[in-house]
């Protein structure tokens, strides 16, 4: 099961064109603002996008188009 995420996106021609920021729904959860984002692909009713957030970590947000929910799909941590 993926951790749900609350998301700012930008919103440009269409709602939710790219996040700006997130903030996972869990005790404490803080606030990471998108840095970079480095790919994006798209399947049937979902979006993915490989971000580098402000603590130059690498996340895998995928946005499900049909329920309107966001999900941290993949984590990696930056080298040291």
């Amino acid at each position: 099961m993926s951790l749900r995420l609350k998301v700012e996106c930008y919103a440009g021609y269409r709602a939710d064109e790219r996040p700006l920021r997130f903030t996972p729904q869990a005790p404490g959860g803080r606030t990471y603002e998108v840095k970079e984002i480095l790919d994006r692909w798209y399947g049937v009713g979902y979006r993915c996008f490989k971000v580098r957030a402000d603590d130059n970590n690498l996340y895998v947000l995928r946005h499900n188009e049909e329920d309107d929910v966001w999900t941290l799909d993949s984590f990696r941590r930056a080298p040291d």
